[in-house]
């Protein structure tokens, strides 16, 4: 395997992904509802979700991330850090829904990273991920990851 050539993540700020197209597909959609325990079943079953006058399953606020993880910068990004996957921690994430969508959309992703910071002296690491969330070109969601590096 080559290895890229490594760079800060303070070098990556301001760094536009570019955009990616996801389509939200209905069985990944459920069994993602399944496994969290989403009980509401507008989330995973199709008739009741028609029932509810719904174009499809509902797709719940956090499902949106793993989505995201599917744009093919995401892996080369984490490459180009030259991170060791081991040392990464969850550290925080939020969204903010402007409309809600569901399965059988086709969704654009656009991440881009945000921001770096380090506290005490390096030994933490933070790298902040924002992402714009569009369905033909109306807003969605805006994301926000952050992961730490140790």
């Amino acid at each position: 395997m080559t290895r890229v050539d490594t760079v800060s993540p303070a070098e990556l700020v301001g760094t536009d992904f570019g955009p990616h197209e996801v389509l939200v597909e209905t069985a990944l959609l459920r069994l993602f509802t399944k496994v969290v325990g989403m009980n509401d079943p507008v989330h995973h079953d199709p008739a009741a979700a028609a029932r509810a006058g719904l174009p499809g399953l509902l797709v719940p606020p956090t499902y949106l991330f793993g989505l995201e993880r599917q744009h093919p910068e995401v892996p080369r990004i984490i490459d180009k850090l030259g991170i060791d996957i081991g040392s990464v921690l969850h550290g925080e994430q939020s969204f903010r829904y402007h409309a809600p969508c569901y399965s059988g959309d086709v969704l654009s992703f656009r991440p881009r990273f945000a921001d770096y910071y380090e506290k005490k002296g390096g030994a933490l690491r933070f790298l902040v991920r924002d992402c714009a969330v569009t369905r033909d070109g109306d807003p969605i969601a805006e994301l926000r990851n952050v992961v730490v590096i140790r």
